[in-house]
Protein backbone atom coordinates (compact mmCIF):
# COMPACT_ATOMS: atom_id res chain seq x y z
CA UNK A 1 0.00 0.00 0.00
CA UNK A 2 1.25 3.48 -0.91
CA UNK A 3 0.53 6.19 1.69
CA UNK A 4 1.19 9.82 0.71
CA UNK A 5 1.36 12.42 3.50
CA UNK A 6 0.77 16.14 2.84
CA UNK A 7 2.17 18.79 5.18
CA UNK A 8 2.29 22.52 4.72
CA UNK A 9 3.05 24.29 7.99
CA UNK A 10 5.08 23.76 11.12
CA UNK A 11 2.30 22.16 13.25
CA UNK A 12 1.73 19.57 10.50
CA UNK A 13 5.22 18.18 11.02
CA UNK A 14 4.50 17.41 14.69
CA UNK A 15 1.40 15.54 13.53
CA UNK A 16 2.93 13.59 10.67
CA UNK A 17 6.08 12.47 12.52
CA UNK A 18 4.54 9.68 14.65
CA UNK A 19 2.27 8.52 11.81
CA UNK A 20 5.24 8.03 9.48
CA UNK A 21 6.98 6.11 12.28
CA UNK A 22 3.94 3.88 12.85
CA UNK A 23 3.58 2.96 9.17
CA UNK A 24 7.34 2.35 8.93
CA UNK A 25 6.88 -0.55 11.37
CA UNK A 26 4.35 -2.25 9.10
CA UNK A 27 5.14 -4.58 6.22
CA UNK A 28 4.21 -3.73 2.64
CA UNK A 29 3.81 0.02 3.11
CA UNK A 30 5.45 2.59 0.84
CA UNK A 31 5.37 6.20 2.08
CA UNK A 32 5.80 9.55 0.34
CA UNK A 33 6.09 12.86 2.22
CA UNK A 34 5.02 15.99 0.34
CA UNK A 35 5.87 19.42 1.75
CA UNK A 36 3.85 22.11 0.00
CA UNK A 37 6.09 24.89 1.30
CA UNK A 38 3.10 26.91 2.54
CA UNK A 39 5.25 27.86 5.52
CA UNK A 40 8.98 27.54 5.25
CA UNK A 41 11.62 28.91 7.58
CA UNK A 42 15.16 28.08 6.38
CA UNK A 43 16.50 28.88 9.84
CA UNK A 44 14.40 26.13 11.42
CA UNK A 45 14.05 23.53 8.68
CA UNK A 46 17.18 21.49 9.32
CA UNK A 47 16.79 21.28 13.08
CA UNK A 48 13.08 20.56 12.72
CA UNK A 49 13.52 17.40 10.64
CA UNK A 50 16.31 16.26 12.94
CA UNK A 51 14.40 16.86 16.17
CA UNK A 52 11.20 15.19 14.99
CA UNK A 53 13.07 12.22 13.55
CA UNK A 54 11.31 12.38 10.20
CA UNK A 55 12.75 11.95 6.72
CA UNK A 56 13.30 14.84 4.36
CA UNK A 57 10.29 15.43 2.08
CA UNK A 58 10.25 13.34 -1.08
CA UNK A 59 8.50 16.21 -2.87
CA UNK A 60 8.77 19.94 -2.10
CA UNK A 61 6.23 22.09 -3.94
CA UNK A 62 7.78 25.38 -2.75
CA UNK A 63 4.51 27.28 -2.93
CA UNK A 64 5.51 30.03 -0.50
CA UNK A 65 3.37 32.77 0.97
CA UNK A 66 0.44 34.58 -0.61
CA UNK A 67 -3.23 35.31 -0.04
CA UNK A 68 -5.44 32.39 1.00
CA UNK A 69 -6.79 32.09 -2.54
CA UNK A 70 -3.40 32.28 -4.23
CA UNK A 71 -1.79 29.85 -1.82
CA UNK A 72 -4.61 27.31 -2.10
CA UNK A 73 -4.63 27.55 -5.89
CA UNK A 74 -0.85 27.16 -6.16
CA UNK A 75 -0.90 24.03 -3.99
CA UNK A 76 -3.71 22.55 -6.11
CA UNK A 77 -1.89 23.18 -9.39
CA UNK A 78 1.40 21.69 -8.23
CA UNK A 79 -0.03 18.89 -6.11
CA UNK A 80 -2.20 17.53 -8.93
CA UNK A 81 0.94 16.65 -10.91
CA UNK A 82 2.40 14.91 -7.85
CA UNK A 83 -0.69 12.73 -7.48
CA UNK A 84 -0.71 11.81 -11.15
CA UNK A 85 2.96 10.82 -10.97
CA UNK A 86 2.98 9.04 -7.58
CA UNK A 87 -0.43 7.30 -7.74
CA UNK A 88 -0.94 6.72 -3.98
CA UNK A 89 -3.61 4.45 -2.51
CA UNK A 90 -4.34 6.87 0.32
CA UNK A 91 -3.51 10.54 0.88
CA UNK A 92 -3.30 11.64 4.51
CA UNK A 93 -3.89 15.34 5.21
CA UNK A 94 -3.35 16.93 8.59
CA UNK A 95 -4.98 19.72 10.55
CA UNK A 96 -6.56 22.80 9.00
CA UNK A 97 -4.03 24.78 6.95
CA UNK A 98 -4.57 25.85 3.34
CA UNK A 99 -2.45 22.96 2.08
CA UNK A 100 -4.84 20.53 3.76
CA UNK A 101 -7.96 21.71 1.96
CA UNK A 102 -6.09 22.19 -1.34
CA UNK A 103 -4.80 18.61 -1.30
CA UNK A 104 -8.24 17.29 -0.37
CA UNK A 105 -9.84 19.10 -3.31
CA UNK A 106 -7.30 17.69 -5.76
CA UNK A 107 -7.70 14.14 -4.46
CA UNK A 108 -11.49 14.30 -4.46
CA UNK A 109 -11.55 15.40 -8.10
CA UNK A 110 -9.07 12.67 -9.11
CA UNK A 111 -10.86 9.94 -7.15
CA UNK A 112 -7.98 9.32 -4.74
CA UNK A 113 -8.93 8.27 -1.21
CA UNK A 114 -8.42 10.90 1.52
CA UNK A 115 -7.94 10.42 5.25
CA UNK A 116 -8.14 13.56 7.41
CA UNK A 117 -6.07 13.37 10.58
CA UNK A 118 -7.59 15.63 13.26
CA UNK A 119 -11.05 15.67 11.68
CA UNK A 120 -14.18 17.09 13.29
CA UNK A 121 -12.70 19.98 15.27
CA UNK A 122 -14.98 23.02 15.23
CA UNK A 123 -14.73 26.53 16.63
CA UNK A 124 -18.06 27.48 14.98
CA UNK A 125 -16.43 30.76 13.97
CA UNK A 126 -16.40 31.05 10.17
CA UNK A 127 -14.37 34.22 10.35
CA UNK A 128 -11.40 31.94 10.92
CA UNK A 129 -9.92 30.63 7.64
CA UNK A 130 -8.98 27.43 9.45
CA UNK A 131 -12.63 26.71 10.21
CA UNK A 132 -13.52 26.88 6.53
CA UNK A 133 -10.64 24.54 5.74
CA UNK A 134 -11.87 22.05 8.34
CA UNK A 135 -15.44 22.09 7.05
CA UNK A 136 -14.49 21.52 3.41
CA UNK A 137 -11.80 18.92 4.12
CA UNK A 138 -14.13 16.84 6.28
CA UNK A 139 -16.86 16.83 3.63
CA UNK A 140 -14.40 15.60 1.01
CA UNK A 141 -12.60 12.97 3.10
CA UNK A 142 -13.32 9.26 2.84
CA UNK A 143 -11.94 8.56 6.32
CA UNK A 144 -12.20 10.92 9.27
CA UNK A 145 -9.65 10.27 12.01
CA UNK A 146 -10.66 12.21 15.12
CA UNK A 147 -8.61 13.35 18.08
CA UNK A 148 -11.26 14.03 20.73
CA UNK A 149 -14.69 12.71 21.74
CA UNK A 150 -16.76 15.71 20.60
CA UNK A 151 -15.57 15.42 16.99
CA UNK A 152 -17.90 12.59 15.94
CA UNK A 153 -21.12 14.41 17.01
CA UNK A 154 -19.84 17.49 15.16
CA UNK A 155 -19.39 15.43 12.00
CA UNK A 156 -22.71 13.60 12.38
CA UNK A 157 -24.51 16.97 12.51
CA UNK A 158 -22.93 17.77 9.15
CA UNK A 159 -24.25 14.57 7.57
CA UNK A 160 -21.13 12.42 7.83
CA UNK A 161 -22.00 8.85 8.88
CA UNK A 162 -20.25 7.20 11.81
CA UNK A 163 -18.91 4.34 9.66
CA UNK A 164 -16.46 6.83 8.10
CA UNK A 165 -15.33 8.17 11.49
CA UNK A 166 -12.69 6.62 13.76
CA UNK A 167 -11.74 8.10 17.13
CA UNK A 168 -8.01 7.38 17.21
CA UNK A 169 -6.66 10.02 19.63
CA UNK A 170 -4.28 12.93 19.30
CA UNK A 171 -1.12 12.49 17.22
CA UNK A 172 0.33 15.74 18.63
CA UNK A 173 0.42 14.05 22.02
CA UNK A 174 2.14 11.03 20.47
CA UNK A 175 4.99 13.33 19.49
CA UNK A 176 5.17 14.98 22.92
CA UNK A 177 5.42 11.60 24.67
CA UNK A 178 7.75 10.10 22.06
CA UNK A 179 10.32 12.90 22.24
CA UNK A 180 9.92 14.17 25.81
CA UNK A 181 13.16 12.51 26.89
CA UNK A 182 15.07 14.61 24.32
CA UNK A 183 13.58 17.97 25.33
CA UNK A 184 16.18 20.33 26.80
CA UNK A 185 15.71 23.82 28.17
CA UNK A 186 17.29 26.51 26.00
CA UNK A 187 19.69 29.01 27.56
CA UNK A 188 17.75 32.23 28.13
CA UNK A 189 19.41 35.36 29.47
CA UNK A 190 17.70 36.65 32.57
CA UNK A 191 15.85 33.41 33.38
CA UNK A 192 16.81 31.95 36.74
CA UNK A 193 13.58 30.80 38.34
CA UNK A 194 9.87 30.33 37.76
CA UNK A 195 8.36 31.64 34.53
CA UNK A 196 5.35 31.54 32.21
CA UNK A 197 5.56 30.71 28.50
CA UNK A 198 3.86 33.14 26.09
CA UNK A 199 3.09 32.73 22.38
CA UNK A 200 0.93 35.01 20.24
CA UNK A 201 0.48 35.00 16.48
CA UNK A 202 -3.20 35.07 15.48
CA UNK A 203 -4.30 38.06 13.38
CA UNK A 204 -7.20 38.76 15.75
CA UNK A 205 -4.65 39.46 18.50
CA UNK A 206 -1.66 40.97 16.74
CA UNK A 207 -3.05 42.81 13.70
CA UNK A 208 -5.32 45.24 15.57
CA UNK A 209 -3.06 47.83 17.27
CA UNK A 210 -5.46 48.54 20.13
CA UNK A 211 -5.98 44.86 20.95
CA UNK A 212 -2.27 44.15 20.77
CA UNK A 213 -1.48 47.15 22.96
CA UNK A 214 -3.92 45.97 25.67
CA UNK A 215 -2.41 42.47 25.61
CA UNK A 216 1.15 43.77 25.80
CA UNK A 217 0.27 46.11 28.69
CA UNK A 218 -1.24 43.20 30.63
CA UNK A 219 1.82 41.04 29.94
CA UNK A 220 4.12 43.82 31.17
CA UNK A 221 2.14 44.00 34.43
CA UNK A 222 2.11 40.23 34.90
CA UNK A 223 5.86 40.06 34.30
CA UNK A 224 6.40 42.05 37.49
CA UNK A 225 5.25 38.93 39.39
CA UNK A 226 6.56 36.19 37.11
CA UNK A 227 9.00 36.36 34.23
CA UNK A 228 7.53 35.67 30.80
CA UNK A 229 9.47 33.73 28.16
CA UNK A 230 8.09 34.93 24.82
CA UNK A 231 9.39 33.14 21.67
CA UNK A 232 8.12 35.68 19.19
CA UNK A 233 6.68 35.00 15.76
CA UNK A 234 8.28 37.29 13.12
CA UNK A 235 4.88 38.73 12.24
CA UNK A 236 4.14 39.49 15.90
CA UNK A 237 7.54 41.14 16.32
CA UNK A 238 6.89 43.43 13.35
CA UNK A 239 3.51 44.45 14.82
CA UNK A 240 5.08 45.20 18.21
CA UNK A 241 7.82 47.22 16.54
CA UNK A 242 5.21 49.18 14.58
CA UNK A 243 3.53 50.12 17.87
CA UNK A 244 6.83 51.35 19.23
CA UNK A 245 6.25 49.23 22.32
CA UNK A 246 9.23 48.33 24.51
CA UNK A 247 8.43 45.24 26.60
CA UNK A 248 9.10 45.32 30.33
CA UNK A 249 12.35 43.79 31.58
CA UNK A 250 10.46 40.74 32.82
CA UNK A 251 9.28 39.90 29.29
CA UNK A 252 12.09 37.85 27.77
CA UNK A 253 11.67 37.98 24.00
CA UNK A 254 13.23 35.07 22.11
CA UNK A 255 13.70 34.19 18.47
CA UNK A 256 11.56 31.24 17.25
CA UNK A 257 12.66 28.02 18.90
CA UNK A 258 12.81 24.40 17.84
CA UNK A 259 10.13 21.91 18.82
CA UNK A 260 12.10 20.24 21.61
CA UNK A 261 12.96 23.58 23.19
CA UNK A 262 9.28 24.55 23.14
CA UNK A 263 8.26 21.29 24.81
CA UNK A 264 10.91 21.76 27.50
CA UNK A 265 9.70 25.32 28.13
CA UNK A 266 6.11 24.12 28.47
CA UNK A 267 7.04 21.32 30.83
CA UNK A 268 8.93 23.67 33.12
CA UNK A 269 6.47 26.58 33.06
CA UNK A 270 4.12 27.64 35.84
CA UNK A 271 1.56 28.34 33.11
CA UNK A 272 1.17 28.97 29.39
CA UNK A 273 -0.42 32.07 27.83
CA UNK A 274 -1.15 31.48 24.16
CA UNK A 275 -3.44 31.70 21.15
CA UNK A 276 -2.02 28.49 19.63
CA UNK A 277 -4.18 25.40 19.16
CA UNK A 278 -1.23 23.05 19.58
CA UNK A 279 -0.14 24.54 22.89
CA UNK A 280 -3.67 24.17 24.26
CA UNK A 281 -3.36 20.44 23.64
CA UNK A 282 0.23 20.00 24.74
CA UNK A 283 -0.25 21.91 27.99
CA UNK A 284 -3.23 19.69 28.81
CA UNK A 285 -1.14 16.57 28.18
CA UNK A 286 1.64 17.97 30.37
CA UNK A 287 -0.72 19.13 33.14
CA UNK A 288 0.33 22.80 32.83
CA UNK A 289 -2.36 25.51 33.28
CA UNK A 290 -3.09 27.30 30.00
CA UNK A 291 -4.75 30.69 29.47
CA UNK A 292 -5.89 31.02 25.85
CA UNK A 293 -6.22 34.51 24.38
CA UNK A 294 -9.09 33.62 22.06
CA UNK A 295 -12.88 33.96 22.19
CA UNK A 296 -13.41 30.35 21.11
CA UNK A 297 -11.53 27.14 20.55
CA UNK A 298 -11.88 24.20 18.19
CA UNK A 299 -10.40 22.10 21.01
CA UNK A 300 -13.08 22.42 23.75
CA UNK A 301 -11.94 19.19 25.40
CA UNK A 302 -8.88 21.10 26.61
CA UNK A 303 -11.28 23.30 28.60
CA UNK A 304 -13.82 20.70 29.74
CA UNK A 305 -11.29 17.99 30.62
CA UNK A 306 -7.89 19.66 30.43
CA UNK A 307 -6.02 22.60 31.90
CA UNK A 308 -7.16 25.28 29.44
CA UNK A 309 -9.20 28.42 30.21
CA UNK A 310 -10.50 30.73 27.48
CA UNK A 311 -9.65 34.38 28.19
CA UNK A 312 -10.70 36.08 24.96
CA UNK A 313 -9.24 39.57 24.95
CA UNK A 314 -10.50 40.35 28.47
CA UNK A 315 -7.26 41.36 30.12
CA UNK A 316 -8.89 41.70 33.55
CA UNK A 317 -9.85 38.03 33.24
CA UNK A 318 -6.27 37.24 32.23
CA UNK A 319 -5.00 38.98 35.35
CA UNK A 320 -7.46 37.20 37.65
CA UNK A 321 -6.84 33.74 36.16
CA UNK A 322 -3.10 34.37 36.31
CA UNK A 323 -3.48 35.22 40.02
CA UNK A 324 -5.29 31.91 40.61
CA UNK A 325 -2.46 29.96 39.03
CA UNK A 326 0.16 31.81 41.08
CA UNK A 327 -1.88 31.12 44.22
CA UNK A 328 -2.00 27.42 43.38
CA UNK A 329 -5.75 27.37 42.64
CA UNK A 330 -5.59 27.24 38.84
CA UNK A 331 -7.30 24.57 36.77
CA UNK A 332 -5.69 21.16 37.35
CA UNK A 333 -7.34 19.22 34.52
CA UNK A 334 -7.37 15.49 33.93
CA UNK A 335 -6.37 13.08 31.20
CA UNK A 336 -8.30 13.07 27.91
CA UNK A 337 -9.39 9.71 26.44
CA UNK A 338 -6.88 8.27 23.94
CA UNK A 339 -4.34 11.03 24.49
CA UNK A 340 -1.99 8.23 25.43
CA UNK A 341 0.75 8.35 22.81
CA UNK A 342 -0.77 5.59 20.67
CA UNK A 343 -2.98 7.51 18.21
CA UNK A 344 -0.61 6.95 15.28
CA UNK A 345 -0.66 3.19 15.87
CA UNK A 346 -4.46 3.28 15.71
CA UNK A 347 -4.31 5.26 12.47
CA UNK A 348 -2.06 2.62 10.88
CA UNK A 349 -4.35 -0.16 12.15
CA UNK A 350 -7.46 1.50 10.71
CA UNK A 351 -6.05 2.25 7.27
CA UNK A 352 -4.33 -1.10 6.82
CA UNK A 353 -7.54 -2.92 7.77
CA UNK A 354 -9.44 -1.29 4.89
CA UNK A 355 -9.63 -2.77 1.39
CA UNK A 356 -7.02 -1.27 -0.94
Amino acid sequence: MHILHVVGARPNFMKVAPVIAAFAERDGVQQTLVHTGQHYDPNLSDIFFEQLEIPRPDVSLEVGSGSHAVQTAEVMIKFEQTILERKPDWVLVYGDVNSTVAAALVCAKLGVKIAHVEAGLRSYDRRMPEELNRLVTDQLSDLLLTSSPEAEPNLNKEGIPSNRIHFVGNVMIDTVFRLMHKAQMPDIDGLNGDYALVTLHRPSNVDDPETLKRILTALDEISEQLKLVFPIHPRTRSRIDALGHKPATGVLLQNPLGYLECVALQKGAKLVITDSGGLQEESTALGIPCLTVRENTERPVTCTEGTNTLIGTDMDLLRSEFAKVIAGTGKAGKSVPKWDGKASERIADVILSLPS
